[in-house]
């Protein structure tokens, strides 16, 4: 199976200068682990994950006054849609991560996570 085929195609863009509060609620209403940030004045894309607002906010850091572009990662790992599942769990193994933004044509065509690919590999739950 291919990164494709488990990818979330609902990629939330967000801008650098979000505060962490509003990117939390965008991702709570989209029910998103992550969001692409998109910065027009910088190169290249980041991304904000529910674990870096967890780890501000553990901080003691203000998520009203704390920007997105503060704990945004930009040394982003990317995935291909042609890549098979075992080579993005390599990915996100090697690197420490959960969510690995797909690319296609240079831009976002998706984001994939540990829990779609979870998905694909175990059969659906059946009721008792």
């Amino acid at each position: 199976m291919l990164v494709r085929d488990a990818m979330s195609t609902v990629v939330l863009t967000i801008g650098p200068d979000h505060t962490l509060r509003q990117a939390a609620a965008l991702m709570a209403a989209r029910r998103v682990g992550a969001a692409v940030v998109h910065d027009p004045d910088a190169e290249g894309i980041g991304i904000l994950t529910e674990r870096d607002i967890l780890n501000s906010v553990g901080r003691g850091q203000d998520p009203d006054a704390e920007r997105t572009h503060a704990h945004t990662t930009g040394d982003v790992v990317f995935a291909a849609p042609s890549w098979t599942l075992e080579e993005a769990a390599r990915a996100m193994t090697h690197g420490g991560f959960r969510h690995l933004i797909v690319l296609d044509r240079g831009g976002p065509a998706g984001i994939v996570s540990v829990r779609d690919i979870i998905r694909c590999w175990v059969p659906d739950r059946v009721p008792a």
